[in-house]
């Protein structure tokens, strides 16, 4: 008889019910109840899977430390858990705090999806943002890589970025120890 224990990982995938069992947290961090006192802007985009379907059950949480000081209003300070909707699609209004961290990211994801056995971390940075060249955590990813953790500007107080879950377009994911 095979021992099945072996097999046995410290993580499962997020399962088919995520949307239902995280609804507390997304329904804290809807636009009509953000209480954001001071500048911000929409961060938008799609998730793709490896062969560039959009992925419609995944979670994308993001953490602004440097927003949580002007969010004391809100129910959990410098935090947003949206689902992706049935294109991929996401949308969340981020705090920007003044004066800004030059370099540093406008928040760091992680992102949750069925077929993956540990969530995923990575960080956004905006385009415009003129402290890019010092930032210390883009100086560890490759030059050629580092476009896939920048939100493109496309107008007033909105940006779009898309998250590559495999393929040459594949996000920067760090490891954290």
């Amino acid at each position: 008889m095979e021992n099945i224990t072996a097999k046995i990982t410290t993580s499962q995938t997020i399962g088919p019910f995520s949307h239902e069992a995280w609804k507390w947290a997304t329904d804290a961090a809807q636009p009509g109840t953000l209480k954001i006192d001071g500048p911000s802007i929409l961060v938008s985009g799609v998730i793709y899977d490896g062969d560039g379907n959009p992925i419609n059950d995944a979670q994308i949480e993001a953490w602004m430390p440097d927003g949580a000081a002007i969010e004391a209003e809100q129910a959990i300070p410098g935090f947003r858990r949206v689902p992706s909707g049935a294109d991929g699609e996401f949308s969340m209004r981020v705090s920007l705090p003044q004066p800004a961290t030059r370099g540093e990211p406008v928040m760091y994801v992680t992102v949750f999806a069925r077929g993956l056995v540990k969530h995923q971390f990575t960080a956004v940075f905006l385009e415009d943002d003129t402290g890019l060249a010092q930032s210390t955590i883009l100086n560890q990813v490759p030059e050629e890589r580092r476009a896939t953790l920048l939100a493109r500007k496309t107008g007033d107080e909105q940006y779009h970025w898309d998250i590559w879950m495999q393929t040459e377009k594949e996000t920067v994911f760090f490891d954290y120890a």
